[in-house]
């Protein structure tokens, strides 16, 4: 079948990128032993110490976002107890109730945030509202780095964050679907906004990163990561041919290239934004941090960009969102602010 048009209506059209890919190729040789007693998985999980310079890591490997995150979640959790998010948070609105499931019941509390950020005085908020016996008792704050607004949490925002988990007994937890663009956005070291400022545990997004599938849960303190294996066969995660999900991040975290790639879809998106940010009826939404742009327009500019091929969803606000992925080509972004222009100027 022929590619379509590159479109950015999601960083999940993209396809996997080459270094991912040769690194598939190369686990693809011989018979190694299976469900990962072999070397790439090592390999991977080792890679992964590195990166966040802490040797006694656990990692873990997943097939998808929903179970990584779910999975992590229940891990900290009882059926008793609560989980703070963000009401926009991909956990609340697209894991179809997982969360709660691999929990066996552990509620979501929703703090409402209009930029999709939690803060202390919203997690407090939330943690001290009840303390009865009749209420699921917090246990865990859950953020998304970068958020689903297209915003990036700072080193000191987390940190703050992570002072009042400790004040109230909770552990944190990070979603990061797109920790690599959020990276390359604030320019730390992964360290820096993970484990050093407070992170017991993340979920490290490889499917938008450029890979095929796959997610690794990395636990920072080893205690935390007791019999998640079992989880993860459990739950129908624990891949029998293991070196095929551990293999791409080989090749994504060897030389850097998670890096590369999340600076090149944060550069198509900035590229975008400044293209457009003078036109009166397309309005951002949200700064551009990362490697999303919203975009609020009346329904009529928004059908005349459908109407001239482009995709897009309106889920977070009414607005376009356009996602950039580590294929994003900078011609066809091009393209994309052109029609715009195109369309802003039409006939109102």
């Amino acid at each position: 079948m022929n590619a379509e048009l590159q479109q950015f209506a999601s960083d999940n059209y993209a396809g996997i990128c080459p270094e991912a890919w040769a690194a598939m190729a190369k686990a693809n040789h011989g018979h190694v032993p299976a469900y990962g007693e072999d070397g790439w998985t090592q390999a991977a999980a080792d890679a992964f110490r590195t990166l966040f310079e802490k040797g006694d890591a656990e990692v873990f490997f997943a097939f998808n976002g929903t179970a990584a995150n779910s999975l992590a979640l229940a891990s900290l959790c009882q059926s008793y107890h609560s989980v703070i998010c963000s009401s926009s948070a991909h956990v609340e609105t697209d894991e179809c109730g997982a969360p709660e499931f691999f929990s066996n019941g552990s509620k979501l509390l929703i703090a409402s945030s209009a930029d999709g950020k939690l803060t202390p005085e919203l997690v407090r908020t939330l943690a001290k509202s009840r303390s009865d016996i009749h209420f699921p008792k917090p246990r865990v704050v859950t953020i998304t780095q970068a958020t689903e607004t297209g915003l990036v949490y700072s080193v000191d925002e987390i940190r703050k964050l992570s002072a009042t988990c400790r004040e109230l007994g909770l552990r944190l937890h990070m979603d990061g679907a797109r920790f690599a663009n959020a990276c390359a956005s604030l320019d730390c070291a992964p360290a820096d906004i993970t484990w050093k400022a407070g992170v017991d545990l993340l979920c490290f997004g490889g499917t938008k990163n450029g890979m095929a599938v796959g997610e690794a849960v990395i636990f920072f303190d080893p205690k935390l990561a007791e019999d998640f294996d079992y989880r993860c066969k459990q739950a129908g995660q624990l891949a029998s041919k293991m070196r095929f999900l551990a293999a791409p991040w080989v090749g994504l975290l060897e030389g850097g290239t998670w890096l590369k790639n999340g600076a090149h879809a944060n550069a198509c998106a900035g590229r975008l934004a400044e293209a457009v940010a003078d036109l009166p009826d397309f309005r951002l939404m949200f700064p551009v941090e990362a490697n999303a742009v919203f975009l609020a327009a009346g329904e009529d500019r928004l059908q005349a960009l459908r109407d001239r091929g482009w995709r897009f969803y309106t889920f977070i606000g009414g607005g376009a969102r356009f996602m950039f992925a580590w294929d994003a080509d900078p011609a066809r972004v091009d393209a994309l602010a052109r029609d715009i222009r195109a369309v802003s100027a039409g006939p109102g």
